[in-house]
């Protein structure tokens, strides 16, 4: 668009131009014309002095007509004049505007040049300050990340102590659950250990005590043999005999509650010695 708008500049610049040089050899050309017209007049007038000096009969004519040739040179001079003069005016109008068309046109160029120039530092200033704000903002970012990175470092850091510090406080915990479960076993270990060596102690006791209470009954199964031939003949006393077993026989539901007195006692305490039972009465023969 300025590129059209400058070529069209030139071209008006040209035509006023050319029209300023029409103007000045329309003028030139108007000079020569009323050069001739004076001319004319000239030769018309010397004609008239001429017819006028003359006496004869046909010279009052001759002399009309060279006055009539006169006045029409004076017209034509007049006229070429008048002529010339209207051009002269036109061509220095025309000369006038052309200069003051070219007087604006350098006023408006160095208008424009001006503007260019206040715009191309306009734009250099904006330019340097665009730059330094993005190498101020980059700068920022710069700082910006450095920071973030400074902070998940951090964190990262943070975050792994504390890991460590848990697995560390998860181990502890652990083997002090080791510990206390291996404690724990150990000690069930040792109580069962010590259970069964008392349920051993006690079922050799109980077998000691049975095969002394066998041992017994073998040695004394003689003289009750014995007892029983001398005391036949008594039949009669079979009864009072049934009747002292018959009493004698709740003696036997209380082992049961002997046995729980032995297992209520504690363990690695020898059993107590049990005493010699009361012979049954034999059975009537």
């Amino acid at each position: 668009m300025e590129q059209q708008l400058a070529q069209l500049k030139a071209q008006l610049a040209k035509a006023r131009a050319a029209q300023a040089a029409d103007a000045g050899k329309a003028v030139a050309g108007l000079a020569k014309d009323a050069a001739k017209a004076a001319a004319a007049l000239k030769a018309a007038q010397s004609k008239l002095a001429a017819a006028s000096k003359k006496k004869t009969p046909g010279s009052a004519k001759v002399v009309a007509a060279a006055k009539a040739a006169v006045a029409a040179a004076k017209k034509d001079a007049a006229a070429a004049k008048a002529a010339v003069a209207a051009a002269k005016k036109e061509a220095a109008a025309a000369k006038a505007a052309a200069k003051l068309a070219a007087a604006h046109d350098k006023a408006v160029a160095k208008a424009e040049g001006a503007v260019a120039k206040r715009l191309k530092a306009s734009a250099k200033k904006a330019a340097v300050k665009t730059k330094a704000a993005e190498k101020k903002a980059a700068a920022k970012a710069k700082v910006a990340a450095k920071k973030a990175a400074a902070k998940a470092k951090a964190a990262a850091k943070k975050q792994a102590v504390k890991a460590k510090a848990a697995a560390k406080k998860a181990a502890l915990k652990k083997k002090v659950a080791d510990k206390k479960a291996a404690v724990k076993a150990k000690a069930a270990a040792k109580k069962a250990a010590v259970k069964a060596k008392a349920a051993a102690k006690k079922t050799a006791a109980k077998a000691k005590a049975a095969a002394k209470k066998t041992a017994a009954k073998a040695k004394k199964a003689p003289a009750v043999k014995k007892a029983v031939a001398k005391k036949a003949p008594a039949a009669k006393k079979a009864p009072a005999a049934k009747k002292a077993v018959a009493k004698k026989a709740p003696a036997a539901k209380k082992a049961p509650a002997a046995k729980k007195a032995v297992a209520k006692k504690p363990a690695g305490a020898a059993p107590a010695k049990r005493g010699r039972k009361p012979k049954a009465a034999a059975p009537a023969a």
